[in-house]
């Protein structure tokens, strides 16, 4: 008896220990890359997996990146080991890993992650993304331009600008947009006669929207529709806050005009009651805060069933804009998609000594790439010499002192 006991404890001794087996997909590193480009900062998320390859992603969270940086740090502890190509199981363990779920800077850090492990698994395959995605739909990617004028000659020249440039589809910002102090309704008058000398110069053929940056409240925005006989604008885009759909309910009640919506959303359960109860008419999610490709395919399909074209917020840099891209391309429920490449601005997000490989433009749209991946190159070096600085979104205020919405 005690020779057989001897026997299996020598036996048990013997079974091999289990070896942590690396594999060239395992992520090894991600590193959150704050840099100021331009204007403005953008914060770049770099993953890198056991073989050296390298994926690039972008968060959107604009003016609030060490927020974003500190959630891409969480999630960098369980995600370094995983396997790089299970990019729907890792989005899910980022989004359900806590007990207060989702909220715009978890989801911007998710997207940034997201969009670089897509770009991950592009060059892995050697293909391009939107292959992941079902395939391209279009071969390039319609755009519509922005401009900002206090006057309406201007506004007529820079009109004049783009669409001598071959763009069919303009956008405006309101009247006193830059300034410290915003009065709604003194705006009011003034853009709507902006709008309307447009719409004269111009005809019925260009498409003309306005992005009203949520200041508004329905009385106002019901007033404003008023001042502008019908046909005078084809889309409003955000004109009062996201976070009560009642609000948008009793607004779209007021007025015919088509609603551009979404680019505050960052999920999917957000985007919903615009979609199930026709609040929106154009979805403006930005892929960058939304929870990156995994989530804005979702979206894209759910807007299709409710005949909702998507009319992407795309106001960072050349990653934002290479993901966009290659989204835009594999749906087919498309009407634009946000450029700030035109001529009217100069705001410098595009710099070609950070970015050398972008995406291209000819005239007033994206061609759709064929390299591997997003198909853009960056410049690490000059990424990590380019310090972002600290930047506070403008607090307004209106004539009486009291805060409002920037």
């Amino acid at each position: 008896m005690s020779s057989l006991m001897s026997e299996i404890k020598v036996q048990s001794l013997e079974v091999p220990t289990r070896v942590q087996v690396t594999r060239p997909e395992q992520i090894v590193r991600i590193e959150a890359l704050p840099t100021r480009v331009g204007l403005r900062n953008q914060l770049l998320v770099r993953v890198e997996t056991q073989d050296g390859l390298v994926g690039w992603g972008e968060s959107g969270l604009s003016s609030r990146e060490d927020a974003v940086i500190a959630v891409v740090n969480y999630f960098t502890q369980f995600l370094v080991g995983q396997d790089s190509r299970q990019i729907g199981r890792i989005w899910q363990e980022a989004y359900r890993s806590q007990y207060f779920e989702g909220g715009r800077v978890l989801t911007a850090a998710m997207s940034a992650i997201d969009i670089a492990l897509y770009d991950l698994l592009g060059k892995r395959l050697q293909v391009p993304v939107y292959q992941l995605l079902g395939g391209k739909q279009r071969d390039s990617v319609p755009t519509f331009a922005s401009f900002m004028a206090e006057t309406i000659e201007q506004s007529l020249a820079d009109t004049r600008i783009l669409v001598d440039a071959g763009w069919d589809c303009v956008r405006i910002y309101p009247s006193g947009f830059d300034n410290k102090v915003f009065d709604p309704r003194a705006s009011l008058r003034f853009t709507a006669d902006t709008l309307k000398a447009i719409r004269s110069e111009f005809g019925g053929d260009l498409c003309l929207g306005i992005d009203l940056h949520h200041r508004y409240t329905p009385a106002e925005i019901a007033s404003f529709a008023n001042m502008m006989p019908a046909g005078t604008l084809d889309f409003l885009e955000e004109p009062i806050r996201s976070e009560n759909p009642n609000a948008y309910k009793m607004l779209r009640e007021m007025t015919s005009i088509p609603f551009a919506v979404g680019e505050e959303f960052a999920s999917k359960w957000q985007a919903a009651p615009f979609l199930e109860q026709g609040l929106t008419q154009y979805m403006r999610f930005d892929i960058s805060n939304i929870g990156g490709f995994t989530e804005a395919m979702k979206i894209a399909g759910w807007c299709e069933q409710h005949y909702v074209d998507l009319m992407p917020h795309n106001p960072l840099g050349p990653v934002c804009t290479a993901a966009s891209v290659h989204m835009s391309a594999a749906v087919p429920n498309l009407s634009w998609l946000e450029t700030r490449q035109a001529p009217t601005e100069s705001l410098g997000f595009h710099d070609d000594s950070i970015f050398p490989k972008q995406i291209e433009m000819q005239g007033p749209a994206y061609v759709v790439p064929d390299a591997p991946g997003l198909g853009i190159e960056i410049n690490e070096d000059a990424v990590r010499a380019s310090e972002a600085v600290h930047v506070e979104c403008p607090h307004l205020t209106r004539p009486d002192g009291s805060v409002t919405n920037w």
